[in-house]
């Protein structure tokens, strides 16, 4: 299929243009938050709530209520129970992860393997953008805006306490309030990225697009910016060939991403693998200065 053929079908195919829209607005919002879930070392804490939410999937199933509910409950719950687990005994904070999230990712595959209903674990877990529905669409818009509106409107709390958290508590900051308010907002663009990427892979572009970013910026306002506008390219590409070449659209999105990554990893200038070894290589080119002669002379006699 070639772009043009792929522009035709956004055009002719309703399925299509949800995809792309589903797609443009996950790339956004994971792209902005992931910015903090990077800089604040809670990668793993993404993944485990990423994680939580399936059991929430199933019994909104059973139930038959909106996931929204469900997943977002238990997202949340899984976040408490993190922090509780580890403000209450000894241990820490990787390993109060590992316990609830495995649990709560075994419950929720025992009750979508017991349910009877259409749901396949497959969707979930992956995404799936053909499968994406106008109530999709239209959740994954409203999410997104409440999503961006509060990184917006907190972004001068958020900003202090992910920088220096014991000013912010200095400055009377509810930081542990501001840290659950950030778990809630992750669960969130979990529930929305779910159709797009799945639970599994929700984590990757939180993370690949912010930490892309981070290796061309110094300026949080300006990752911010890149960070979304590589996920969308990621998650642009993803949708092309996952349609062209009949892939799985999580999967791919999340390789795009990499790739992406991997250029800046070895040519982000200044900070790139490439660049610094033509700087250490220059460096060795040139002719030492007259102290530096004057060391090597002194090592030397001293040898």
């Amino acid at each position: 299929m070639t772009v043009p053929e792929f522009i035709n079908d956004i055009i002719q195919y309703d399925f299509v243009r949800k995809g792309l829209f589903a797609s443009i607005m996950v790339g956004i919002i994971c792209g902005v938050l992931g910015c903090f879930i990077v800089l604040r070392g809670l990668s793993l804490m993404g993944d485990a709530v990423s994680h939580a939410i399936v059991p929430g999937v199933a019994i909104s199933f059973i139930f038959s209520i909106n996931i929204f509910y469900g997943a977002v409950a238990a997202g949340t719950l899984a976040a408490l129970g993190i922090g509780y687990v580890q403000q209450n005994s000894r241990i820490k904070q990787d390993s109060s992860i590992g316990i609830i999230f495995t649990a709560f990712l075994a419950l929720g595959v025992l009750l979508i393997r017991h349910a009877k209903s259409g749901i396949k674990l497959d969707s979930i877990m992956f995404g799936s953008l053909t499968s994406v529905q106008s109530n999709d669409m239209w959740l994954t818009l409203v999410i997104g805006a409440i999503v961006l509106a509060a990184l917006l409107l907190f972004y001068k709390e958020l900003v202090v306490s992910t920088f220096d958290p014991i000013m912010a508590a200095a400055y009377g900051l509810p930081t542990r309030l501001i840290h659950y308010a950030l778990m809630v907002l992750l669960t969130l663009v979990t529930v929305a990225s779910m159709q797009t990427v799945g639970v599994i892979l929700v984590v990757s572009l939180l993370i690949m697009p912010a930490s892309t970013a981070y290796l061309l910026t110094n300026r949080l306002s300006i990752m911010m910016l890149l960070s979304a506008v590589f996920g969308v390219m990621s998650t642009l590409v993803g949708l092309y060939y996952s349609f062209a070449y009949d892939l799985q659209s999580g999967a791919v999105i999340v390789l795009a991403a990499f790739v992406i990554f991997v250029l800046a990893f070895f040519l982000s200038p200044g900070r790139g693998i490439l660049w610094r070894g033509i700087g250490k290589l220059l460096r060795l080119s040139q002719p030492a200065s007259s102290s530096q002669q004057a060391i090597i002379k002194l090592i030397r006699k001293r040898g």
